[in-house]
């Protein structure tokens, strides 16, 4: 059964998607503007304890509208927290399509999180474009689009297939081929 936008929704409340995105806020001013990293220094326990388990999750960084980096984890390595630390030190600073965030527009930064469900094989006539993300398999290449993408730039299931190729370094049908094709659903919240 599929997972309703309203289910993945509720599975974190108001005040714990305050917290994650206050958490990548400081994580990233210290480091752009400090220089301090966040495993550098003690971090309290969150004030919610979900946060405290497992999680993976991508971490977005817009100014001006415009995508200024994007890094994440497809599997939980950490505690929910601590990933959404060291993934927005990394989207802010080590992102390569990108030059680092300066101290001068960290400020202007706006954050979106996207907290993943596990990947799982998923048939290209069952993707779910709005639903599902996905990530392609393809020998040493990898790629990933979160499902957010497909529906900003208003790609169809087959475009969103062919993207994800490319994103992986892949011809767009490599989809058609034997690639291993992995789904997740995500609830994306920002600020």
């Amino acid at each position: 059964m599929e997972e309703t936008t309203a289910e993945r929704s509720a599975c974190l409340t108001p005040g714990e998607r305050e917290e994650l995105l206050r958490i990548a806020r400081n994580a990233a001013i210290a480091c752009v503007s400090e220089g301090i990293m966040p495993q550098a220094t003690p971090t309290p326990t969150p004030a919610h304890p979900k946060l405290a388990a497992p999680g993976a999750g991508f971490v977005t960084l817009r100014s001006g509208g415009h995508l200024r980096g994007c890094i994440g984890y497809t599997e939980a390595h950490a505690p929910l927290y601590r990933v959404v630390q060291e993934c927005a030190v990394a989207a802010a600073t080590e992102d390569p399509r990108f030059p680092r965030v300066t101290k001068e527009e960290v400020a202007d930064l706006r954050i979106e999180i996207s907290v993943l469900t596990p990947l799982s094989p998923i048939l290209p006539e069952d993707v779910t474009v709005g639903v599902h993300g996905l990530q392609i398999r393809k020998g040493a290449n990898r790629g990933l689009l979160l499902p957010q993408v497909a529906v900003e730039h208003g790609w169809d299931r087959q475009m969103f297939l062919s993207q994800v190729c490319r994103k992986a370094g892949l011809p767009p049908d490599a989809w058609k081929e034997d690639a291993e094709l992995y789904s997740f659903t995500a609830e994306v919240f920002g600020e």
